[in-house]
């Protein structure tokens, strides 16, 4: 809806104050203009970035505006999986928890939050790292360093999308002046013309340059900066997990463990520690979960 909004107002505001200034929006219709710019764009895009990039970069796009970043419902639905999950692994054997995490969409712990079992991405890294606590050969610092390693490669392929948006961006202002010489090549076969037929087919070539600019800085850049921001605050659920494993592997208790994961949501996401004990450590998933 931002992006809407927002590109509604740029427009609004471009072509009101031109109007104003007494220009005629007719002359900015300059179709092939425009398909000359964005087809060339589209083309180096597909050039410079493998298909899954491509696939993804239409994902992240609808993402960002849907503004489709985790909820406080979401953290507190996580919270209380990975309770559930130290819980059984505090209380009972090895063979009793392991099948859990060798089948999650079959576990009964799992199944209470289906908003992170679809998410397969979340569900393996957590199944991967509580297998390795239950191993218990590895040292918490050397999770520590694996975490991070992972989380940082997570984070760099969901920003892949980003950066391809933000090169097209970059590059459209100089795709818009190949439009504007075409256009001035298209004018000079026109010198014998009178002035007012001259004068239309260099206005038309000028919104080429027009063009470029407006869809590399009103437009490609913005949606490249918010795929940023919500992919950023999608990767930092990988964080809470982290911090919340990496205390119960030191001995915290699971609700102690679940204080350090709370810590790193942002403050305008994080829930209170009443919430988190009525929500989470009661074992039962939020009323907006179930439903």
């Amino acid at each position: 809806m931002g992006v809407i909004l927002g590109l509604a107002i740029a427009l609004g505001c471009i072509l009101g104050s031109f109007m104003a200034m007494g220009g005629h929006v007719s002359v900015l219709m300059q179709p092939w203009e425009f398909v000359i710019i964005l087809g060339a764009a589209f083309g180096t895009f597909i050039i410079a970035n493998p298909f899954s990039v491509i696939k993804d970069t239409m994902k992240a796009t609808l993402e960002a505006m849907k503004e489709a970043v985790p909820k406080q419902k979401d953290y507190l639905s996580l919270l209380g999986l990975l309770y559930a999950l130290m819980r059984e692994m505090r209380s009972k054997s090895r063979s009793e928890v392991e099948g859990h995490f060798d089948n999650p969409k079959e576990s009964a712990i799992f199944q209470q939050y289906p908003t992170i079992l679809k998410d397969d991405s979340i569900t393996n890294f957590i199944c991967d790292y509580c297998r390795l606590i239950l191993v218990g050969n590895a040292r918490p610092f050397e999770i520590e360093a694996l975490m991070d390693e992972e989380i940082h490669t997570i984070s760099q392929d969901a920003l892949k999308s980003a950066s391809a948006l933000q090169t097209v961006a970059d590059a459209l202002p100089a795709l818009g002046i190949v439009a504007a010489v075409l256009g001035v090549v298209k004018a000079m076969g026109h010198l014998n013309e009178s002035p007012e037929v001259l004068g239309h087919y260099i206005g038309a070539a000028l919104v080429g340059t027009f063009g470029g600019i407006f869809f590399a800085y009103a437009v490609f850049a913005p949606i490249a900066s918010k795929i940023k921001l919500v992919r950023g605050k999608k990767t930092r659920i990988y964080t809470v997990i982290k911090q919340t494993l990496l205390a119960y592997m030191n001995g915290a208790m699971p609700q102690i463990a679940l204080e350090y994961g709370r810590k790193t949501i942002s403050a305008k996401d994080r829930p209170t520690i009443d919430v988190v004990e009525q929500e989470a450590i009661s074992g039962q998933p939020s009323s907006k979960e179930a439903a």
